[in-house]
């Protein structure tokens, strides 16, 4: 998914994993449903994902303060998804959560 990114100062929430793929019952009706109140959430600015050839994959979620990380890490429904992803979903995963304060880039042909 691509968004326009905003100015800074924002957050990052960059996220790597990789799925049990033995043990999926049940996790493409959730991360559904993640990604619809994620969107929901106040503070939520957008999300960008690759998935590797070997099935990793890459997220980065942003958001406008740190306060709005804090919120959707607590609300009821990331929290069952957070405990079946430890139970069942998930071989591995690492978060890192950054303040972006400088960003730049192009695009060629613009």
């Amino acid at each position: 998914m691509s968004f326009t990114r905003p100015e800074p100062p924002y957050y990052a929430v960059i996220v790597s994993s990789a799925l049990d793929t033995d043990h999926l019952d049940g996790y493409a009706a959730m991360d559904e449903r993640m990604a619809e109140l994620c969107r929901a959430q106040p503070g939520y600015l957008g999300r960008e994902s690759k998935t590797g050839d070997d099935g990793r994959e890459l997220t980065v979620l942003y958001y406008r303060d740190a306060e709005s990380i804090a919120a959707w890490k607590q609300h009821p429904e990331h929290l069952e998804a957070q405990r079946q992803g430890h139970e069942q979903w998930y071989a591995d995963y690492h978060i890192e959560v950054a303040k972006v304060e400088r960003a730049y880039g192009f695009k060629r042909g613009e």
